[in-house]
C-alpha cells in the first residue's frame, strides 16, 4: 500500500521573498494591482510546480494569501471591523485592515504562537453578523 503525500500549506513568500517585495512595491504605489496579481498568479503556479516536482500526490490549493490567513478567514465570514465597512473596494478594504488609511488605524497584530510570524488579530463583537 502507497502511503498518498500532500502538504497542509506551502510558503507563500517566494523565491526571494518575491511576494512581500511585490506588495510592498504595490503599498507604495510603484507598482500596480495588476502587476501584484501577475507576480501572485506566478508564484502559485511555481509553488503547485514543485510540488508536482518533488512528487507530492496532493498538491494543495487555495493556501496562497496576500497577506494572512487569518485575516482572510475574517475576510470570508464577514468579520470586517467597522471602520473598514464604508471601503467599497475588496481589495483597499483588505489592505487597508493591514496597514490602516488615511481614515482608519490597521488592526492589530500578534505573533503566531511566540514565533517570527505575525498574523492579523481578528475584531469580533456580540453585535456582528457573520456569513
Amino acid at each position: 500500500m502507497k502511503i498518498k503525500t500532500t502538504t497542509t500549506g506551502f510558503i507563500r513568500i517566494g523565491k526571494k521573498e518575491s511576494s512581500k517585495k511585490a506588495l510592498e512595491s504595490y503599498w507604495a504605489e510603484r507598482s500596480s494591482l495588476s502587476e501584484l496579481k501577475t507576480i501572485s498568479s506566478e508564484l502559485r503556479k511555481r509553488h503547485w510546480q514543485y510540488q508536482k516536482e518533488y512528487g507530492i500526490d496532493l498538491i494543495s490549493c487555495n493556501d496562497f494569501s496576500w497577506y494572512d490567513n487569518m485575516l482572510d478567514t475574517a475576510v470570508m465570514l464577514s468579520a470586517i471591523p467597522e471602520r473598514f465597512k464604508d471601503i467599497e473596494n475588496k481589495t483597499e478594504q483588505y489592505f487597508a485592515m493591514v496597514i490602516g488609511n488615511k481614515n482608519c488605524v490597521a488592526m492589530e497584530m500578534t505573533k503566531w504562537f511566540n514565533t517570527n510570524y505575525h498574523y492579523i488579530v481578528p475584531e469580533l463583537s456580540k453585535d456582528d453578523e457573520y456569513n
